[in-house]
């Protein structure tokens, strides 16, 4: 398979795996503590657990799983207010499947399916546009979450209900941007950071620009990368050259799909139908400024905050995690999935406590599902 098999050569993988702990050994000749590199995407955590990645590395090398899976970083307010909108009367609510299991502070959306609210799975926005169109007498919302890889369907959807004057659809907007967590994670005092895997599907879209000022503010070098195994192991390789050089810079790992200025045509209608809020929760770091995305007056009649009255800063906020979760440490690299008491116990992806266990893009539902495997293994 092109573009597939030859990144999955585990005789290929052994050479950067050599480079790797040459360069971490060089790196550690002139340092005590290892090398930290955080990725920021839940495809990337789950590659990584998938194929053992972690524990090929050398021990030298620490990877820190940041905050890369949009549905486990829901507050669970959003949650409260998505479920309180799906059961008023005469709404259809429509959602990605793995947003259906995130726990709210009262109830999941699929106990509120189970409860009599009518709640329908989709695999994208035009989907629940199209229910809008074949049931006309009832009020169809999309629950449009997910960072910078969903924003355009999302955005080009509200686009087209609005050039069809299709005023039965709403979207309840919860999407995300990457670059403001990354900063207030390097802006944190406690976080121990050397460098950083950027996300591949997020940089699709908005290039390799937005994240210079990582290098330049902070420091830290970062390399956007792909998903195959070999990507992501020549995207830490080409970090970890950074470090030891004393460099700082952006580079593109995965320039066979990523451009470096990203997809004009997703960037101008995201422009078009969103704006920043001034601030949004991220479950288990906290407030992060202009974070999150919100549609513009000029689309109010697609807005679900706006037509149902419920909305971000109306209701409570920054609800406390169930007693023993542990998903921030987890995301900002103090502890590892398996550390927090609640894994595998009180918390697993059939019934998830924490964020992290809901997708299986989150840290603890990949490290639960692969933690035991290597890459001869997995391939």
């Amino acid at each position: 398979m092109n573009y597939a098999d030859e990144f999955r050569d585990p005789i290929a993988a052994r050479g950067v795996l050599a480079a790797i702990a040459r360069v971490t050994d060089e790196i550690g000749a002139t340092r005590e503590k290892p090398v930290h590199i955080m990725e920021i995407c839940g495809g990337h955590t789950h590659a990584i657990f998938r194929y053992g990645l972690d524990k090929l590395t050398p021990p030298g090398l620490e990877f820190i799983h940041g905050p890369g899976c949009p549905v486990c970083v829901l507050p669970m307010s959003r949650i409260d207010e998505c479920v309180e909108i799906a059961e008023r009367p005469g709404v259809i609510m429509t959602t990605f499947g793995d947003a259906m299991r995130v726990p709210g502070h009262r109830k999941s959306l699929i106990q509120a399916n189970a409860d009599g609210a009518d709640i329908r799975m989709v695999y994208s926005p035009l989907d629940a546009l199209e229910l809008a169109r074949r049931h006309p007498d009832r009020e169809v919302v999309f629950f449009g979450l997910g960072f910078e890889t969903t924003t355009p369907s999302t955005a080009l959807t509200i686009l087209q209900a609005a050039a069809d004057g299709q005023t039965n659809f709403s979207v309840f907007c919860n999407h995300i941007t990457v670059p403001p967590p990354i900063k207030a994670l390097l802006d944190d005092p406690h976080m121990i950071l050397d460098g950083f895997v950027g996300p591949g599907h997020v940089s699709m879209v908005i290039g390799v620009r937005p994240y210079d000022f990582i290098a330049r503010d902070y420091g830290k070098p970062i390399v956007v990368a792909g998903f195959e195994p070999l990507d992501l192991l020549q995207s830490v390789l080409m970090v970890l050259e950074q470090i030891r050089d004393g460099r700082a810079e952006v580079e593109n790992q995965y320039s066979r799909v990523v451009p470096d200025d990203g997809n004009p045509v997703s960037i101008a209608a995201c422009a078009e139908v969103y704006e920043p809020r001034p601030s949004f929760e991220w479950r288990g770091l906290g407030e992060i400024d202009a974070s999150g995305m919100r549609i513009r007056p000029a689309y109010a009649a697609w807005d679900a905050e706006v037509k149902f009255g419920v909305g971000y800063g109306k209701g409570p906020r920054l609800v406390a995690e169930p007693d023993g979760c542990r998903c921030g440490d987890v995301m900002t690299g103090r502890i590892k999935p398996h550390s927090c008491p609640q894994f595998g116990k009180r918390c697993t992806p059939e019934m998830p406590l924490g964020a992290l266990m809901v997708s299986s893009e989150g840290a603890c539902a990949a490290y639960y599902q692969y933690g035991g495997l290597r890459l001869e293994e997995a391939l």
